[in-house]
C-alpha cells in the first residue's frame, strides 16, 4: 500500500507538478489552521475571554490575513499572558509565509504561465470559417496582405515550427504598409475638398485593417495541434513549402536548395495529416486545401493523395503549381506588359475578380449569349468540365453581380477578322535568374510556336547572368529564340549596360527588360541584385533621354 502511494505521488509530481504543489500548500495550511486554533483555544486563560474552537479558528485566519486583528485574541498581554501572545505572533509569521505568500506566489505563477501558454500557442482556439496557413515562406505575407481587400473581416491562423516573433513582425509591417498606402491614396483623392468635407469623405472610405492574424508555434504534423487551431472548421487550409531563405549556414542553405529542387516530402506529410482531419464526417463541408507545388515529384504524390483521400463535399484538394504559373505570367508580361494591370486586379481581392460556380453544361458561345441576354453587371468568360461537374467562370466585382439581372440594350453589329494580322517581333532582355527560369522559357516557347511564320522567330531574347547560372541552364541552347547569352556578374556594370544599350539600339520594336530576383538567396541578399539591375536599367533610360530628348522612354518596358 505504501509503495502504491509512493508510486502515485511520484507520477503525479511528474505529470501535474503545479497541482501537486497547490495541494500540498492547501493541505499544510488546513492542518496549520486547525493546530493553531486548538492551541489558541487551549491557552485562553480563566478570567479572560474564553474562546471556543470555531472562534479561535476564525481569529487565526483573520490574524494571518491582517496582523492587526491579533487584538481580538490578545487584548492585554498582562491579562492574556506571554504564552498566547508568542503563539499568536508565530501563527501570524508562519501564516504569512505558508498561506498568503505561497498562495499569492502560486496564483501569480499560474497567471504568468497562462499568458505564456497563450502567447506560445498552447491554448485551444474555438474558431470557424477561418483560414489556416501551415508553414511559412517568402510568399506567405502577401496571401494575408491580399485579404485586407476582402469585403468581410477575415481570421487567419498561421502554424509554424519556429520564428514566431519574426513572422509576426513581418506580417505587421506588411499590413501596416498597405493600410498606410491605401489611406494616403484616399486622402489624395479628396485633397481638393474643404477641410470638413475632406474629413468626412476620408473617414467614410478609410481603409481599415480587417484581418485578424494569430501565429502559433508548434508541430504542423501534430493532429492535436491542428485540432487546437480548429482545422476541421476552417474555410480553407493553405499548405506552403518551408522557406529556405532563413538558413544561417551557407552550406546548409545549399543542401536545402538541392533537396527542395528534387521534391518536398514535408508537404506530402502535412497534406496527409490535414486530409485525414478535413475528410472526417464531423468536419465542415466543402473545405478547400490549397497545396503549393514547386516540383514534379511532389505534384505526382499529391495527385495520388487526391485519388485516395479526397472526399466529395468535404475536402477539395487543389494543387497549385506556383513556379509554373508565375513563370508563365512573367513571360506574358514581357510580351504584353499591359497585362500587368489586368492580372494585378483579377488575381487579387481588390476590384474585379474571377468567380466560378456550378453550371449546367453549355458550349462557350451559348453560355455567353444566354448570359448577356439578361445580365450586364459581370462578364462571362468560359465554361469548363471537371470530372462530372461543369463550372462557369466570370469576371465581376462581387458574387452578387453575377446574378444581378437587368435590361440589356441590344443593337445590330458586325465583327470581322483581319486574317492577315500578325504581331510585331518581341525583344526581351533577361537579367539574372530564379527558380522559375524554365517555366518562363516555356511561356516564351508557347508564344513562339503560336506565332512563328516561315521559320522566322517572333521572339528575340538576350540573357545576362553569372556563369554558374548560365551553365545550369546550358546557356539556353535548347531555346532557338535566345540569340545571345552574356556572362556578367552583378558588379560588371559596363558589360551589362552596354549589352542592353546595344540590343535596344539594334531593334526598332519595343524592348522588355525582365529583372529576376533570386528566390533561393539568403534573407539578407534577397532582391539585392534585382535592385542593382533596376538601377542600371533606369540609368540606361536616363542617358538615352539626355542624348536624345525625343527618345521614347516607354519603348523600354521594365518587368521586375
Amino acid at each position: 500500500m505504501v509503495n502504491k502511494i509512493k508510486e502515485w505521488f511520484s507520477i503525479q509530481l511528474v505529470k501535474n507538478p503545479g497541482k501537486m504543489v497547490l495541494a500540498v500548500i492547501l493541505l499544510f495550511n488546513i492542518i496549520f489552521f486547525l493546530v493553531a486554533a486548538l492551541v489558541i483555544s487551549a491557552l485562553s486563560l480563566d478570567g479572560t475571554e474564553k474562546m471556543g474552537f470555531i472562534e479561535a479558528a476564525i481569529c487565526t485566519i483573520t490574524m494571518i490575513l491582517d496582523a492587526g486583528c491579533i487584538q481580538f485574541v490578545v487584548d492585554d498581554i498582562g491579562k492574556s499572558g506571554i504564552a498566547i501572545t508568542i503563539v499568536c505572533l508565530v501563527v501570524v509569521l508562519i501564516g504569512m509565509i505558508s498561506f498568503t505568500g505561497s498562495v499569492i506566489g502560486y496564483v501569480t505563477n499560474y497567471i504568468s504561465n497562462f499568458i505564456e501558454n497563450a502567447n506560445s500557442g498552447k491554448r485551444k482556439l474555438n474558431l470557424q470559417n477561418h483560414f489556416v496557413i501551415l508553414n511559412w515562406n517568402s510568399r506567405a505575407s502577401e496571401i494575408i496582405n491580399d485579404m485586407l481587400y476582402s469585403d468581410e473581416k477575415q481570421k487567419v491562423v498561421v502554424l509554424v515550427q519556429s520564428r514566431k516573433e519574426e513572422i509576426e513582425k513581418e506580417i505587421e509591417e506588411r499590413l501596416a504598409d498597405t493600410v498606410n498606402r491605401e489611406n494616403l491614396s484616399v486622402q489624395k483623392k479628396y485633397e481638393t475638398l474643404t477641410w470638413i468635407k475632406r474629413k468626412f469623405a476620408v473617414r467614410k472610405e478609410q481603409f481599415k485593417k480587417n484581418v485578424v492574424v494569430m501565429v502559433r508555434e508548434g508541430d504542423v504534423f501534430s493532429a492535436k495541434q491542428l485540432n487546437d487551431i480548429s482545422l476541421s472548421k476552417a474555410r480553407a487550409v493553405i499548405i506552403l513549402g518551408n522557406d529556405i531563405n532563413n538558413t544561417i549556414c551557407k552550406f546548409e542553405h545549399r543542401e536545402r536548395i538541392e533537396e527542395s529542387s528534387r521534391g518536398n516530402s514535408q508537404t506530402i506529410k502535412t497534406l496527409m495529416q490535414v486530409s485525414d482531419i478535413t475528410a472526417d464526417e464531423k468536419s465542415a463541408d466543402n473545405q478547400k486545401i490549397i497545396v503549393e507545388i514547386t516540383d514534379l515529384w511532389t505534384l505526382e504524390l499529391v495527385e495520388k493523395i487526391i485519388e485516395a483521400k479526397q472526399v466529395e463535399g468535404k475536402c477539395n484538394i487543389i494543387p497549385v503549381k506556383v513556379n509554373e504559373v508565375l513563370g508563365q505570367i512573367l513571360s506574358q508580361f514581357c510580351l504584353m506588359p499591359e497585362l500587368n494591370s489586368a492580372y494585378s486586379e483579377l488575381f487579387s481581392n481588390r476590384g474585379a475578380e474571377f468567380h466560378s460556380e456550378h453550371y449546367p453544361y453549355e458550349d462557350e458561345i451559348s453560355f455567353a449569349n444566354n448570359y448577356f441576354a439578361n445580365h450586364n453587371h459581370a462578364l462571362p468568360i468560359t465554361t469548363m468540365k471537371k470530372g462530372n461537374d461543369t463550372f462557369a467562370f466570370y469576371v465581376a466585382d462581387c458574387d452578387k453581380d453575377i446574378h444581378k439581372k437587368s435590361a440589356v440594350a441590344t443593337s445590330n453589329y458586325r465583327v470581322s477578322l483581319k486574317k492577315d494580322y500578325w504581331m510585331e517581333r518581341k525583344n526581351v532582355v533577361i537579367l539574372g535568374h530564379n527558380s522559375k527560369c524554365k517555366h518562363i522559357m516555356s511561356g516564351f516557347t508557347a508564344f513562339s510556336n503560336e506565332w512563328k511564320r516561315n521559320g522566322e522567330e517572333i521572339v528575340r531574347i538576350v540573357v545576362i547572368d553569372d556563369k554558374k547560372s548560365l551553365e545550369k541552364m546550358n546557356y539556353y541552347k535548347e531555346y532557338p529564340f535566345v540569340i545571345r547569352t552574356v556572362e556578367a556578374d552583378i558588379y560588371d556594370k559596363d558589360k551589362i549596360c552596354s549589352t542592353i544599350d546595344e540590343f535596344v539600339s539594334d531593334n526598332e520594336e519595343d524592348t522588355s527588360v525582365l529583372i529576376l530576383s533570386d528566390d533561393s538567396a539568403l534573407n539578407e541578399d534577397i532582391d539585392a541584385k534585382a535592385l542593382a539591375n533596376l538601377v542600371y536599367v533606369r540609368n540606361i533610360i536616363t542617358n538615352k533621354i539626355k542624348e536624345n530628348p525625343n527618345f521614347d522612354a516607354e519603348s523600354i518596358d521594365v518587368i521586375v
